[in-house]
């Protein structure tokens, strides 16, 4: 099974590409998750100017000389990400205008960097379409965009998203588009903290009168066997592995007043830790249903720890070896509650 990291779960702002790239290497890693900022920072301090986001020449330039730099470090570019708020807007505004020119633009990076695969993310945006067929429809549009390329594209549930925010949203949708070269991106965060945890309560779990901590594991349970019985292998085009930091306190139940992100929005850009680096969600029941479908692809490591440098310090190597220990750690330990 090939190991990934997230270019952007690795290091500080002034950390370039390229020292990611090494540590990365130096831990054993096969492949990387390219993140558009970091592709973006990269082309700002290769041509020293900034590098506007939809300056697609230039960052074609830049993503050509990003694929050099990887391999000759005899890595793997197997994704480009993330691609957010695509979906679902109305016909004929300027947003739905705007987001398949940026799906054309970012389909030419992909070509210069050499990746086939496009990780789209279930939108947070407000004012789109909610209807999943109106959603695939979009998707289905995007594919056949792809699909003219040879690439392809893995759809993810965002726990904060406005119409898909549980794997069985994105799957359901996936279903709807109905394109051999869409699949899922599957995360232990994304769905363990969606359907079990919750940064809004003392005790990090999702609490409603209606349904006491037994009943939540019970649900919790149900669903990790509806993946693992209902989603084929093939769909899954990659895993995502993070944990969450119990939030205390706890965030406000409602949007942040200035990024405008919902409380597990905010709490998946700053508390996602690495497995078994002080996180506490149940992370290993999601990995091993993951497994159960026989998935066998990208195993990726993509967290957001707002401790980094309390922990790691300047030390990209120190916090390399340490996500590829996770990584082993998890397969394993889930591989075991397959025999139990």
């Amino acid at each position: 099974m090939p190991f990934a990291l997230a270019s952007c779960s690795i290091g500080l702002p002034k950390h370039t590409l390229h020292q990611k790239i090494e540590a990365i290497r130096h831990a054993g890693f096969d492949g990387i998750e390219l993140s558009f900022p970091d592709l973006q920072s990269y082309a700002n301090l290769h041509f020293g100017r900034d590098i506007a986001e939809d300056d697609y020449d230039t960052l074609c330039e830049a993503g050509q000389a990003v694929r050099t730099l990887v391999e000759r470090h005899n890595l793997k570019i197997f994704v480009l990400q993330p691609f957010s708020n695509f979906e679902g807007w109305p016909e004929g505004s300027k947003k739905r205008e705007d987001a398949f020119a940026r799906a054309r633009g970012w389909i030419r990076i992909m070509e210069a960097v050499g990746t086939d695969m496009l990780q789209v993310g279930s939108s947070d945006s407000e004012g789109i379409a909610t209807d999943p067929e109106r959603v695939a429809a979009d998707l289905r549009e995007l594919a056949d965009m792809l699909a003219e390329k040879g690439f392809k594209l893995a759809y993810e549930n965002w726990c904060w998203s406005t119409h898909a925010p549980k794997w069985s949203d994105v799957w359901n949708i996936v279903q709807k588009v109905d394109r051999p070269n869409v699949g899922l991106c599957l995360d232990t965060f994304q769905s363990a903290g969606g359907e079990w945890g919750d940064p809004t309560t003392e005790s990090g779990r999702i609490e409603t009168p209606a349904i006491t901590e037994m009943e939540l594991s019970v649900r919790y349970r149900a669903s990790l066997k509806e993946l693992a019985e209902t989603v084929p292998a093939d769909k899954i085009f990659f895993f995502q592995i993070s944990d969450a930091y119990k939030v205390q306190p706890p965030l406000d139940d409602k949007p942040d007043p200035e990024s405008g992100l919902r409380p597990r929005g905010r709490w998946s850009h700053d508390y996602r830790p690495l497995p078994y680096d002080g996180g506490y969600l149940p992370i290993e029941q999601f990995a091993k249903a993951v497994l159960d479908t026989g998935f066998k692809g990208w195993f990726s490591v993509e967290v957001f720890d707002g401790k980094f440098e309390e922990k790691f310090g300047q030390d990209l190597n120190k916090y390399a070896q340490k996500a590829m220990d996770s990584c082993k750690e998890l397969l394993s330990k889930a591989k075991e509650k397959e025999t139990q």
